[in-house]
């Protein structure tokens, strides 16, 4: 069976007081999740946190059942690894929804959530949100989610350029995000990895300041245990306006 590691870091950048960005690792599971919080700092971290903390929990769960996704032997487009990574991703927002309502302090509160589930030659993402996850393999680099953005739906529009979309102060503004309402629409991304394949997970702290060729001659590193941290030091270096979250997997056989 094909093998992974990994390894991971967050920083709170260099403006922010409180990082508001969560992630996962467990290499167990095979589960990678990145969430950048957004509610006001008590809001946007309790969003991120609960939000990585069900989607392993309901994940758990789904190994244990009689019907278990992982044990089953399913080429990739028919797996049920597929459902289960998309129920795991919507019951964290129902979980983020109704702990924003029942606590005042957080109303309001909601996360992106970047997910990334490998079992054997299988890869799925769960995605919602404008954090990212890019896909390395043999030199080239491929985006494998789309930005829940305004500024991705003016760009998509033709309204306005890759360049301009750097600038617009509208950057930060997402259409889609985990817990605003109960329900949520996951994308899914379904990939057959190759041995060698590295894909990176991402926050916009770190994407909105680094851009994808790097992200590719940083991810073709030989020692991966590096790249989260050169990747946030690049973006720190740039001004670091935001929390910048990053983990690198990598195929090893």
């Amino acid at each position: 069976m094909a093998k992974y590691r990994s390894a991971a870091r967050s920083d709170v950048g260099m403006k922010r007081e409180h990082n508001e960005d969560s992630f996962l690792v467990n290499e167990d599971l095979g589960l990678y999740v990145v969430c950048d919080g957004m509610g006001g700092h008590a809001g946007g971290e309790t969003a991120s946190r609960l939000a990585v903390q069900t989607v392993e929990k309901e994940l758990i769960s789904a190994r244990l059942r009689p019907d278990d996704p992982f044990a089953a032997k399913a080429p990739l487009s028919e797996s049920p690894l597929a459902g289960a990574l998309r129920e795991a991703v919507e019951s964290a927002c129902a979980a983020v929804y109704r702990t924003s309502r029942a606590n005042p302090e957080l109303a309001g509160m909601g996360t992106t959530c970047i997910s990334l589930l490998v079992h054997g030659e299988h890869a799925f993402i769960g995605h919602v949100g404008d954090s990212r996850a890019y896909l390395v393999r043999d030199g080239q680099i491929w985006q494998l989610s789309e930005d829940h953005s305004l500024v991705n739906e003016q760009m998509r529009a033709g309204l306005l350029t890759e360049e301009e979309a750097k600038q617009s102060r509208l950057k930060n503004i997402i259409t889609r995000s985990v817990g605003f309402e109960e329900d949520v629409l996951v994308d899914l991304v379904g990939v057959e990895t190759r041995a060698g394949d590295r894909f990176l997970l991402c926050s916009d702290g770190l994407s909105n300041l680094v851009d994808r060729d790097e992200i590719r001659d940083a991810l073709a590193q030989p020692e991966l245990a590096q790249v989260p941290e050169m990747l946030i030091e690049l973006a720190n270096s740039r001004g670091g306006d935001d929390n910048s979250t990053a983990i690198a997997v990598q195929r090893i056989e």
